[in-house]
C-alpha cells in the first residue's frame, strides 16, 4: 500500500464521503455517522478534494481544510483524507476506480446527500459511478422529492434497495443503491461561509 493511505482490512465495509468540505461541519459528522449505523460500515473515509470542477471559485487550501475537518470529527472510525490529491484524481469516477485498483478486497460504499443526488448525472462519467459500488444516499433537507425523481433515481430505479434493507448494501455487487430517511441537520458550508464563521488563512489574507 502506498505511503500515508489509510489502512484497511481485507473484507472491510468502508463508506467514501467526498466534497471540498470547505469547511467541515456537524452536518457531515452527523451523517457519516447515521452511515456508519444503517449501512452497516466499519469505517467512513471523508476524500477532501483539491477542488471541485462544478464551482467556479476553488476552496480555502487542503491543508486548512484538513485541519478543520479533524476538529470537527475525532471519531476514530472516520478518516480524514486527501487521496484524490495523492492519487491524482480529478472526478469522482476516477477516483473510485483508482481506490478499488488499491484496495482489491475492501467492500466500498458511495455516499452522498440527496441533493447530490438531483445533479449527481452532471458529473463525469455518472453512471460508471452506480455500476462500479453501492451508493447509499442520504436524506437532505427540503430535497427529498426532487432526489427521489430525478434522473439518477430513475435510470437506476431496478437497483434500488427499500430502506429497510440498508444493511445489505455494501454486501452486494453494484449498481445498487439505498436511500435512508434521517433526523437531518440544516447547517451547511454555504451557511458557514456567509455566516464568516470559516475564516481559513488564505481567507483571511
Amino acid at each position: 500500500m502506498s505511503q500515508n493511505f489509510p489502512i484497511a482490512r481485507p473484507g472491510m465495509r468502508i463508506g467514501l464521503l467526498g466534497g471540498s468540505f470547505d469547511p467541515a461541519h456537524q452536518g457531515h459528522a452527523h451523517i457519516s455517522r447515521v452511515a456508519l449505523r444503517r449501512f452497516g460500515l466499519d469505517q467512513v473515509w471523508w476524500l477532501l478534494s483539491p477542488g471541485n470542477p462544478l464551482k467556479a471559485k476553488g476552496p480555502a487550501p487542503l491543508a486548512a481544510r484538513m485541519r478543520r475537518a479533524r476538529e470537527v470529527m475525532p471519531d476514530p472510525r472516520i478518516k480524514i483524507t486527501d487521496l484524490e490529491q495523492r492519487l491524482g484524481t480529478c472526478f469522482t469516477a476516477d477516483t473510485l476506480r483508482a481506490l478499488q485498483a488499491h484496495y482489491r478486497q475492501v467492500d466500498f460504499v458511495w455516499l452522498m446527500g440527496a441533493d447530490n443526488l438531483i445533479q449527481i448525472d452532471r458529473w463525469d462519467h455518472w453512471q460508471d459511478i452506480f455500476d462500479r459500488m453501492p451508493v447509499g444516499v442520504l436524506a437532505r433537507p427540503g430535497v427529498r422529492l426532487r432526489a427521489r425523481c430525478s434522473k439518477a433515481a430513475r435510470v437506476f430505479a431496478h437497483a434500488k434497495l427499500p430502506g429497510w434493507r440498508s444493511q445489505e448494501l455494501a454486501a452486494g455487487p453494484a449498481p445498487r443503491w439505498c436511500f435512508i430517511n434521517m433526523p437531518m441537520s440544516s447547517e451547511s458550508s454555504t451557511r458557514i461561509r456567509d455566516a464568516g464563521d470559516w475564516k481559513s488563512p488564505a481567507r483571511e489574507a
